[in-house]
């Protein structure tokens, strides 16, 4: 099946400039939309929109405000909410490219955040939601002391950059994965005391919200990943409402870490992600479908 790339821009709710990307086939049969994490870009998805556009899947990714090549204080948010503003913008333009077909939210760590807030606060009209080591526990980076002291910088200056704590090899078992990524010019692995303090508050009306959540959801977690604790997942699961397991559904990964989209079985992920999305197309009204 051929595949057309695609590079463009929109303009977020505040007109900042935003940058967009897209992998298409011919004939696409539903629309996944990727939203990264924090750091990085989505130009690090590039495998990932190109093998589910093989399948038919028309692929839509952007970089958050301040990330990659979109515009913006690096590594910044006034609110938690400009990524929310940011994310309905590029929904309803995809909805508008491909009019009638299923849309799913696809969210990795901080965008997996993004993700289950704007599916929570928003009720977007989507067809179901896919996380990737959400970001639903505060790593070691953001917890005790330094918690304390990024609060009070998120007051005296919000936009300064500090390191954020990331270790480079809890991304990924494939040290070819880690390379390219402290090899990767857009990667700024530094985070301002505003968007540390909004993320923490994010996680505080997020975690444990899965009640709240219309959709049916698959969520995916690395089981040794050391920077967003697996338990953030499963405790989101075990919040859904009644009756809503399955279809949503939890899998985690034993020995995988955060990026799982980038780890030696990436492939087998990738299949049970389509096998799960292709239940939901064929499951009858009130019938099971959930994944392994």
């Amino acid at each position: 099946m051929g595949i057309r790339r695609t590079e463009g821009s929109f303009e977020g709710e505040d007109g900042v400039h935003l940058f967009r990307r897209s992998w298409l086939p011919d004939a696409p049969d539903r629309v996944l939309l990727l939203v990264h994490g924090f750091a990085e870009h989505s130009g690090r998805y590039d495998h990932v929109g190109s093998w589910f556009a093989e399948r038919g899947a028309a692929v839509h990714a952007y970089d958050h405000r301040g990330h990659g090549r979109s515009a913006g204080p690096r590594n910044y948010v006034r609110s938690f909410d400009d990524f929310l503003d940011d994310l309905s913008v590029l929904l309803e333009t995809v909805k508008r490219e491909h009019p009638g077909l299923p849309v799913t939210l696809i969210g990795h760590s901080m965008g997996g955040l993004i993700s289950i807030a704007f599916v929570r606060e928003r009720k977007p009209d989507i067809a179901s939601l896919v996380t990737s080591g959400p970001a639903l526990v505060l790593g070691p980076a953001m917890r005790g002391p330094r918690a304390w002291i990024l609060k009070v910088l998120a007051r005296l200056l919000p936009k300064i950059l500090i390191d954020a704590g990331l270790p480079p090899d809890g991304l990924s078992r494939d040290p070819e994965v880690v390379r390219r990524y402290e090899a990767d010019p857009l990667v700024d692995t530094r985070i301002s005391p505003r968007l540390a303090v909004e993320m923490m508050r994010a996680i505080e009306r997020s975690a444990g919200g899965g009640s709240e959540i219309d959709v049916p959801a698959l969520l995916l977690h690395g089981g040794a990943d050391p920077l967003c604790a697996a338990s953030g997942s499963e405790a989101l699961l075990q919040s859904l409402p009644p009756g809503a397991v399955p279809p949503s559904a939890l899998h985690i990964y034993p020995g995988l870490l955060h990026e799982i989209f980038n780890e030696p079985e990436q492939e087998a992920i990738f299949e049970e992600m389509l096998g799960w999305l292709q239940g939901l197309s064929t499951a009858k009204p009130g019938g099971a479908v959930g994944a392994a």
